[in-house]
């Protein structure tokens, strides 16, 4: 079904494959006539092409990126205008595009929706933006409507910013990457590796994206074999995908930790943009006559079975066929790894119960989002359900299509008639079930979906109030299959239907009419909106020569999610107050972080303020009593903060806030035995945290404990890489943590103390 190569691969002519190997260069002489060098041959991936054109350094190993449009949601957006705002911000020199299919539909306890909108809306006419309302579009469908183009480069500060299959190299990041392409600076990255994702074979019927994505992500999520590299999806299979197939497989890329995706282009994607009203923005893409790879992850599409990734991870993943013939087995491994997942030895997790007469009965089905309520998904769907109808007991299911075009279209066509027959509901394009912020499922429940994420803590899940709700994800066809059995898993294969395949026609009268567009109009005399919980980032202190850390929480879990770090749902709601979303960090992970953090953090704020530090924090006088007996420290002089350990954080979303929520509540670090994404990696860097590497297996500290870093200032400025570090005690035991690559640019943010205070210095 899906092999993963050992070694580098050439590719020739685009479908011809020579394993790296001390005779690989001769065989693509012997097939092109053609004598190229390794190093030639990297040059011709797409994406290498794509960078180029891009990159601003003059230094293809270590590029400075200009993207071409930048887009956010609500969520987001707050946050990175108040900090370009602070930083200098004058105007949008690239189209901004402010979408707003985050709502968390909360009018008590943090910011009402619409005062977020109205922030956003005046944002883009004073900086010259567009603003689209909510319910009319999920950010990542009118991306692909409205924003995408052959060849060029798109940043957005969500995870899921993939645009490939339309020819766009496209990357999810935290806010202040952003921030950077607002200031006109550049996206600094090392020259990524690219691994070929050859595609061939015809998928078999009732198999959808989903069920590809799913199988690719098993196959290279553990092992990292894409990790921070650029998917390049070529082969012959890639022209037997309608778009909406392509685009299905695109955006779920990032669940397998890469940085960013490109496809192969031709007739089926022209035709896409014709239909969207935009062929200007069509370009042909594939590899030159000889492309290298640094690996292949060859996928036969005609071995591709229905996938369902069971709780709590995408990765997580079986065949529908394989979960329902060895159901009790599969259950009990999904129950042993979730009990990992959800680090809690209170809860008491099963689904066993779940199993009625020997099948796997579900609560609840959706297809929504970025990958789950596209036209043909949708359509497919309702060819599946026509005439049947879901039962009048527990299973519900919500179909959301992802734009207001598809959902017209839909009605046009009469799939939306059919699906509400059947008893489903349908919602407007909102990314709730996707976060947790809409179809939350029941206590114990488990809930199928057609969406992106299934991490614990993300679907509304409150583990430490004994609230637990599981998620699996699975094709919308297969979802469609268990419906018309009313809750019993089924896959699509085992369905006897004819899919009509209607054809899709883009009304962008919707967009016209709602849609403001002040893209290179703006107007210095419009005045921000302010709601009453949009407040400012506070003051952040700068690093100081020497820097003291409290561990404060300690995280043993294989992998932690930023859904845990800071968890979505309800929380969004304060998502423009930095101080009230802090508040949640690690809530559902570790509920006593906060007041540990807030009572470290005392003591900075008394030092900053040349106060008392000692009274404000009375451990930490006789912490620097035991780091004095051995080095002369002033406390005065020294900075003090909390700090979390854990093995490998970051995994998941692009928010920033997993980060800035650390550093308002004091955060100067994190320690890591390394970290699930750069994306991560670099949110903690533009909020001016260290981000330590300790790879050895025993930790030589613990939660609690206090660790000195003499020089740390010197160290970062100074580029070194290996720093002693002391866990303070009598004995003040020495060990070692390092700092991993750093460009100058992102050194002096931290010495500076984050991204804002480094952009004032040079205002």
């Amino acid at each position: 079904m899906i092999k993963l190569y050992d070694n580098g691969v050439y590719l020739v002519n685009g479908s011809e494959i020579v394993e790296d190997s001390a005779q690989a260069l001769d065989a693509v002489l012997a097939k092109t006539g053609k004598k190229v060098t390794k190093e030639e041959a990297a040059k011709g991936t797409m994406a290498y092409g794509i960078l180029e054109a891009h990159n601003t350094s003059g230094n293809m190993e270590n590029l400075q990126i200009k993207f071409d449009k930048l887009t956010s949601h609500d969520i987001t957006f707050v946050g990175i205008i108040q900090t370009a705002r602070a930083s200098g911000l004058e105007k949008f020199p690239v189209p901004y595009v402010l979408t707003n299919c985050h709502n968390s539909l909360c009018a008590v306890g943090g910011t009402i929706n619409e005062d977020d909108h109205m922030f956003g809306l005046t944002c883009a006419k004073k900086y010259g933006g567009m603003y689209v309302p909510p319910h009319q579009a999920v950010i990542h469908q009118f991306a692909r409507e409205m924003l995408a183009g052959g060849g060029k480069m798109l940043l957005g500060s969500d995870s899921h910013t993939r645009y490939g299959a339309l020819g766009t190299m496209a990357m999810g990041e935290g806010g202040p990457e952003l921030v950077k392409q607002l200031l006109n600076r550049t996206y600094d990255i090392p020259m990524p590796g690219v691994v070929a994702v050859y595609l061939t074979g015809k998928p078999n019927k009732g198999v959808g994206p989903q069920d590809v994505a799913l199988a690719i992500i098993g196959a290279v999520f553990g092992n990292g074999y894409v990790n921070n590299k650029v998917m390049e999806f070529v082969g012959d299979g890639v022209a037997n995908l309608s778009a909406d197939f392509r685009i299905g497989i695109d955006v779920m890329t990032t669940e397998t930790t890469c940085l960013s995706s490109i496809w192969t282009t031709d007739d089926k994607i022209k035709d896409f943009y014709d239909i969207h009203k935009r062929p200007q923005d069509f370009k042909e893409l594939k590899p030159d006559a000889v492309a290298y790879y640094d690996g292949m992850v060859y996928v036969d599409l005609s071995k591709i079975k229905p996938m369902i990734a069971m709780p709590f991870h995408p990765s997580n993943v079986y065949t529908i066929d394989e979960l329902n013939a060895n159901l009790m087995d599969i259950l009990d491994d999904v129950e042993k790894k979730a009990l990992v997942s959800l680090d809690n030895n209170k809860v008491k997790y099963t689904l066993k119960d779940k199993v009625h007469n020997g099948r796997l009965y579900v609560e609840q089905g959706v297809i929504a989002g970025c990958a789950g309520g596209g036209f043909e998904n949708i359509c497919d769907a309702a060819d599946i359900l026509r005439g049947k109808y879901i039962g009048a007991d527990e299973f519900s299911l919500s179909v959301y299509p992802s734009s207001q075009p598809v959902f017209m279209e839909l009605v046009k066509n009469g799939r939306i008639a059919d699906l509400m027959e059947t008893g489903a509901t349908i919602r407007s394009a909102f990314c709730g079930p996707c976060f947790g912020a809409g179809d939350v499922p029941p206590n114990n429940g488990l809930s199928i979906r057609h969406s992106t994420r299934n991490f614990p803590n993300r679907e509304g899940s409150k583990v430490t109030s004994g609230q637990i709700a599981s998620v699996a994800l699975m094709d919308a066809r297969s979802i469609a299959a268990t419906a018309a059995n009313k809750g019993y898993l089924t896959s699509a294969e085992n369905v006897d239907v004819d899919f009509t395949k209607p054809k899709y026609f883009f009304d962008s009268t919707i967009y016209e009419n709602r849609v403001y567009n002040g893209v290179g109009k703006p107007d210095s005399d419009v005045e921000i909106k302010f709601g009453p919980n949009i407040k400012d980032w506070p003051a952040m202190s700068a690093l100081t020569d020497d820097i003291v850390i409290k561990v404060v929480s300690e995280i043993h879990d294989p992998v932690t999610t930023t859904d845990e770090l800071i968890p979505s749902g309800e929380t969004s709601s304060f998502r423009s107050n930095p101080l009230g979303l802090a508040e949640f960090t690690l809530s559902r992970k570790d509920p006593e972080y906060v007041g540990r953090a807030k009572a470290v953090a005392k003591a900075e704020k008394a030092r900053v303020a040349g106060e008392d530090i000692f009274a404000a924090c009375p451990e930490v006088k006789d912490v620097f009593e035991k780091i004095n007996a051995k080095f002369d420290v002033k406390p005065e002089n020294t900075q003090i903060g909390s700090m979390i350990y854990a093995v490998k954080p970051g995994d998941g979303s692009a928010r920033e806030q997993a980060a800035s929520c650390q550093k308002v509540l004091g955060g100067f670090a994190n320690i890591a035995k390394e970290y699930a994404t750069k994306r991560y990696r670099s949110n903690l860097i533009n909020w001016g945290m260290l981000p330590f590497i300790y790879d050895e297996d025993e930790l030589p500290f613990k939660n609690g404990d206090y660790i000195f870093v003499k020089d740390i200032k010197k160290s970062v400025e100074d580029k070194i890489d290996t720093i002693k570090a002391y866990v303070v005690g009598d004995e003040m035991k020495e060990f070692e943590l390092h700092l991993g690559k750093l460009t100058d640019a992102e050194r002096e943010i931290i010495v500076k103390g984050c991204l804002i205070n480094y952009y004032r210095s040079q205002m």
